[in-house]
């Protein structure tokens, strides 16, 4: 009889998306340290009630190229992850939505801060897509406002200072509930609720691999601290897991 497959969660963070040419926001590099005010951009309240915020920011998601950013080898290694036939979950901070352009199927990866590919009006809470909007910042429209009723738009994710949906976050904590293996790739863990996960996965038995560039609040929890770049890093786990497992 053969033995049960594990099921690993991967966690991943802005810095599984860095070389795909996605700054991260707290890096030594981050935005953040680059512009601090930038802070205001991505938080619900400057950005509800100044004009001139949401102006900046919709030049910077202009400028940024998310958009058009690719998977880099570590979203492609997930991929590899998924294929062996290993049971797998992706729980991501990100927004780019890379994990899916890479070749995950939607399903097995959960959102955890929605996605920056599609806009939803504040009021009417119409759903529309971030490329046409940024289009419309193209032609020279400094605040699109929503089609339908004239309301503010604002991308499709959780910014600072909203609550994450709880149906969503239910689900992540299911899964690390029930995870054998949870890696950690790219992600400061500083940021509740989702910096619970690793020790909800660990006080459940899971095996705790944490890959990051910087040091995190749970690198004495984790079997397994990784410190090298992750494109090169997690093609590498990724095949140890596979091996080990096979």
């Amino acid at each position: 009889m053969n033995a049960k497959r594990p099921l690993i969660a991967v966690l991943t963070g802005a810095g599984i998306s860095t070389d795909s040419g996605i700054p991260d926001y707290r890096g030594p590099q981050g935005l953040w340290q680059k512009d601090p005010s930038a802070q205001k951009l991505v938080t619900i309240g400057p950005y509800l009630a100044d004009p001139q915020v949401r102006e900046r920011a919709w030049l910077l998601r202009r400028d940024a190229g998310a958009l058009a950013a690719e998977p880099n080898a570590g979203h492609r290694a997930l991929v590899d992850l998924e294929r062996s036939g290993l049971p797998v979950r992706v729980l991501t901070q990100n927004v780019d939505g890379l994990h899916q352009r890479a070749g995950l199927p939607a399903r097995k990866v959960l959102e955890l801060h929605g996605t920056a590919r599609e806009v939803q009006c504040v009021s009417c809470r119409v759903i529309g897509s971030m490329e046409e909007a940024l289009a419309r910042v193209e032609a020279g429209e400094p605040d699109p406002a929503c089609r339908e009723c004239g309301g503010i738009l604002k991308p499709r994710t959780v910014m600072f200072g909203e609550n994450l949906d709880p149906v969503v976050l239910q689900q992540a904590d299911a899964i690390a509930k029930a995870c054998d293996i949870f890696v950690a790739v790219g992600t400061s863990l500083q940021v509740y609720p989702v910096a619970a996960l690793p020790q909800i996965a660990v006080e459940g038995g899971a095996r705790l691999i944490v890959m990051n560039g910087e040091p995190t609040p749970f690198d004495e929890a984790a079997a397994e601290v990784i410190r090298e770049p992750i494109s090169q890093a997690l093609p590498e786990l990724v095949r140890r897991l596979v091996t080990e497992r096979a």
